[in-house]
C-alpha cells in the first residue's frame, strides 16, 4: 500500500505556513535573487532551507561542504545550522552570484563561519585533503558534475555523515521517457547509481524539487 498527498498550491502554502518563519534577512534574499528574473531558478525553496538548516543542526555538524552556491540562501541556511566553531567551505564558479552571497553572509554575521572557493568545483574537492572529514555536504550545481560531487564528497565525508543532493526529480523530467535531454540523463543515472551504492543507505524526499538524503556507512 502506497502512502503519499499530491501538493497543490493551497496545500503547499499550508507547509509553508507551518514550518519556522524566515527572518527579514533571508525573506530580502529571496526577493533579491527574485530579481534576477529566470537566473532565481536555481535557488532553493524556503522549505528546503529551513530542512538544512534542521539537519545539520539536529546532527551536531562542524564541517559542511556546499557545491552550488549561487546567491547563498543555501548556505546561509546550513551555516545556521552549525555551532559556534563550525565551518562551511563553500564552491561555486560565478564572482557575479556569489557577490550576492558574500554580502549577505557579512549582514547575517557569517563571514567568520563560511569561506568560498570560486573555480570548478572538480578541482576544488580534489584539492581537499581527506581528513579532517566533513560532517555534512550540499549538491546542487551543474547536473552532470554530480557523480564526480558525489564521489569527491563521499571520500570526505566521515562515516554517518550526510550528503543532500537537489534536483533529484528534475521537474517531473526523470520519469518521462521523451525527456533526453543531457541533465536528465544525468539525473536518473545518478539516482540508479545511489539507489544501488552499498556505501551508503538514501532515500529521495519530495521536497521542493527533490532532495536525496544519503549517509555514508561505517
Amino acid at each position: 500500500m502506497t502512502k503519499f498527498i499530491s501538493l497543490d498550491d493551497r496545500l503547499y502554502s499550508y507547509v509553508l505556513a507551518h514550518r519556522t518563519r524566515d527572518d527579514a534577512l533571508l525573506r530580502e534574499l529571496r526577493a533579491d535573487t527574485a530579481a534576477l528574473g529566470s537566473r532565481a531558478r536555481m535557488q532553493i525553496a524556503a522549505d528546503q532551507g529551513t530542512l538544512l538548516t534542521v539537519l545539520v543542526a539536529a546532527m551536531g555538524a562542524r564541517r559542511a561542504l556546499e557545491v552550488g552556491t549561487f546567491t547563498g540562501y543555501s548556505s546561509l541556511c546550513i551555516a545556521r545550522g552549525l555551532g559556534p566553531d563550525g565551518r562551511l567551505l563553500a564552491c561555486d564558479v560565478s564572482e557575479e552570484w556569489t557577490a550576492i552571497a558574500r554580502r549577505y553572509w557579512a549582514r547575517a554575521g557569517l563571514n567568520d563561519r563560511i569561506q568560498l572557493r570560486l573555480g570548478p568545483a572538480a578541482e576544488t574537492l580534489r584539492s581537499l585533503p581527506l581528513e579532517p572529514a566533513f560532517d555534512f555536504v550540499f549538491i546542487d550545481a551543474d547536473k552532470t558534475g554530480y557523480p564526480t560531487y558525489y564521489e569527491e564528497s563521499l571520500r570526505r565525508l566521515r562515516p554517518g555523515g550526510l550528503i543532500a543532493v537537489d534536483n533529484v526529480l528534475w521537474s517531473g523530467e526523470v520519469v518521462r521517457p521523451d525527456a533526453q535531454d543531457a541533465d536528465t540523463r544525468a539525473i536518473r543515472a545518478f539516482n540508479d547509481f545511489v539507489a544501488s551504492d552499498a556505501r551508503v543507505r538514501s532515500v529521495m524526499i519530495p521536497v521542493a524539487d527533490g532532495l536525496t538524503l544519503v549517509q555514508k556507512l561505517d
